[in-house]
């Protein structure tokens, strides 16, 4: 059952694409049913505690280490887990929004805030990311609902126009900065909890940040990053994009599509 809802399509309104162009990130609820979420909750929740390497006591960690354990590509780890990742549903909303003919797998990563985990600060997610154009977007999976004390995703809508904070990597200086300058600007604040089921999708250029977890569950959730199949990588312009390039698009040459065996076109 949940691999046929995985394959399915899910048709987009004319509207909800007019909203992501506008605001460059959207939440779709029952993109997912919960026996579905349910399910990837302990597969993927598995996986994470197979993988984690981090022993480092909470209140001994930086800001970004607060935020959440953070493990990638776990599409190469268990076949269950690339079928979702791989999912076609996921992928056409991905290229609807976007209004591209298909797109990438860029890479996966699982995002778990623990029980008492800080903020996720502001940030835009393309400051690491070699890529030509701004056409790439984040699906946002919560493996379980999250109220807002769980730390749900929030987002300052339409702000992908700013330029200003682009060059801040995720720390406590990107939610000063970032932080200040929205809140001088028009840019309206999102802040919702997310359903069972409920996927946000948002921009590597639009920026966000989530709430810490106040409660004694882990936030647990899954995302997957795409980009039109035709990105072209751009020659890196920090230390950070040099990474990314030579991680998840090893042998990709800069002013040619990223066509490499990381990368797969998924719709």
């Amino acid at each position: 059952m949940w691999e046929q809802q995985l394959a399915e399509p899910m048709e987009l309104t004319a509207a909800q694409v007019d909203f992501y162009q506008k605001n460059r990130f959207i939440k779709i609820k029952q993109v997912f049913s919960p026996e579905v979420i349910a399910y990837f909750n302990e597969v993927i929740g598995g996986k994470v505690n197979e993988m984690n390497k981090v022993a480092v006591p909470l209140e001994q960690r930086d800001t970004y280490g607060k935020a959440f354990l953070q493990l990638f590509n776990l599409w190469r780890e268990d076949e269950t887990i690339k079928k979702f990742v791989f999912s076609r549903r996921l992928a056409k909303l991905a290229a609807d929004l976007m209004q591209v003919d298909g797109v990438r797998l860029y890479h996966d990563q699982a995002l778990f805030k623990e029980a008492g985990g800080g903020i996720t600060p502001w940030h835009a997610d393309q400051f690491y990311w070699p890529l030509e154009t701004d056409k790439s977007v984040t699906a946002w999976i919560p493996l379980q609902a999250t109220p807002l004390e769980m730390g749900p995703l929030e987002f300052s809508a339409g702000s992908h126009q700013i330029v200003e904070g682009r060059d801040k990597k995720i720390g406590d200086e990107s939610e000063a900065f970032i932080g200040e300058k929205l809140r001088i600007t028009d840019f309206r604040h999102v802040i919702e909890p997310f359903d069972v089921g409920e996927v946000s999708f948002h921009s590597g250029w639009v920026f966000h940040r989530a709430g810490a977890n106040t409660t004694d569950r882990m936030r647990k959730v899954m995302t997957v990053i795409y980009m039109d199949k035709n990105m072209v990588l751009k020659a890196p312009e920090n230390d950070n994009q040099k990474l990314d390039w030579e991680v998840w698009c090893p042998g990709a040459e800069i002013g040619e599509v990223i066509d490499t065996h990381l990368n797969p076109v998924l719709f």
